[in-house]
């Protein structure tokens, strides 16, 4: 009866979030710890910063990932699930049934309201390249490994690029800052019983074997769900620095392959913004599109459980060690090149395929200088940004 009565109350309380969370991953974070560290006071803040960290630390959208944390904290392992389901919901329902209404728009080249959203896309992007490099590139080192990342990813456009350059980065990271014996992360607050560690263990490997086993089956395999699959599952694997990197990898995954036009790809990435919760959504989008059938939502849902299973299954692997690595200098070091090198990476997307293939004219440049000074300057929220470009678009365009 306990144990009914917690979920339940995790699942109310996520579910609450999921459908009010405008803003993206920053002020999701905000949302959850106004929400459990001051009103419900289920951690403190110490421990709150510790999974935060945590989930930065990790390849993923670490809003989400801080959702199936703090779910795991408070009722283990059916808690981390029904928070994480609770949360993603309400916008994954919305990007279905937008992806369905996109289906049957037929031809969307020369919508306006879709210019107007794909150059809202640009200033969002623009804005995270912006944010993350002042934050993340703060000195000249950093600024190099970022701005090698870009020409690495321009030279090289494919979704094996980006994992290169944020490897190298690592790598570079590690080099510049392995020496330094100071640490910017927090002690943990909390160290969990040694017995979390064997299934933790399995966890880890269940990550690893599947991010080394899908490519190879797909490679020997004529079924399109395994092959998407694997694409989704290598893109929630490979995402450092937020849900915006996921838009260079999954494009290079979907649209080259022919399951989804450029323009359907943009109008959903400009649609995901204008929706409460996870950025990560945008995966039941595309998997509804994708499988294009009355029964596409499964499609869908079948996506989104692929980009998000990576990010479960590190969070409940790393958990139980993550005060052993928080004490590791080099594992410190590595991460501040990989978030440059996602830097660089975003930066590639922004100028290509965005700027490229969307700005052509003064007036789009005038509408996304707009959008990104609402966004960047006068702190509008995403959603009303979108909405508003995508209506300029259509009334201008």
């Amino acid at each position: 009866m306990f144990e009914f009565k917690r979920l339940s109350e995790i699942a109310a309380a996520f579910l609450k979030l999921g459908l009010i969370s405008f803003g993206g991953p920053v002020a999701h974070l905000s949302y959850l710890r106004t929400e459990f560290v001051t009103r419900r006071r289920w951690l403190d803040d110490e421990a709150y910063a510790d999974l935060v960290a945590l989930c930065q630390f990790l390849p993923g959208p670490a809003s989400s990932q801080t959702v199936f944390g703090l779910g795991m904290q408070r009722g283990g392992l059916p808690g981390a699930l029904i928070a994480s389901v609770c949360f993603t919901l309400p916008s994954a329902v919305l990007m279905i049934a937008f992806a369905y209404g996109v289906a049957m728009m037929g031809d969307l080249h020369k919508a306006g309201w879709l210019h107007g959203l794909r150059l809202a896309a640009v200033a969002v992007v623009a804005q995270a390249v912006w944010g993350m490099g002042k934050k993340l590139c703060p000195d000249l080192p950093r600024i190099i490994i970022a701005v090698a990342a870009t020409v690495f990813v321009f030279l090289n456009l494919t979704s094996l690029s980006q994992v290169g350059a944020i490897a190298a980065g690592a790598l570079a990271g590690w080099i510049f800052y392995g020496r330094r014996e100071k640490s910017d992360v927090p002690n943990p607050a909390n160290t969990p019983p040694a017995s979390h560690h064997f299934w933790a263990a399995l966890s880890l490997i269940a990550y690893a074997a599947l991010l080394i086993a899908s490519p190879v089956i797909a490679a020997g395999s004529s079924v399109k769900g395994i092959h998407v699959f694997d694409s989704f599952y290598r893109a929630g694997s490979l995402v450092f620095g937020g849900g915006h990197v996921v838009l260079p990898l999954l494009r290079a995954e979907v649209v080259p392959a022919g399951w989804i036009s450029d323009d359907a790809f943009l109008a959903g990435y400009g649609a995901v913004q204008a929706v409460p919760g996870p950025l990560f959504t945008f995966a039941a989008y595309l998997g509804t599109i994708i499988h294009g059938s009355p029964h596409a939502w499964l499609g869908g849902f079948g996506c989104l459980l692929a980009i998000f299973l990576p990010a479960w299954l590190l969070v409940g692997g790393a958990l139980p060690f993550w005060h052993l690595l928080l004490r590791k200098t080099w594992a410190q070091a590595a991460m501040r090149g990989a978030n440059a090198a996602v830097v660089g990476i975003l930066f590639a997307a922004l100028c290509n395929p965005l700027w490229k293939e969307t700005v052509s004219t003064v007036g789009d440049i005038a509408l996304v200088l707009a959008a990104f000074i609402c966004l960047e300057i006068w702190h509008r929220p995403a959603w009303l940004v979108v909405v508003l470009a995508a209506a300029a678009g259509q009334w201008f365009f």
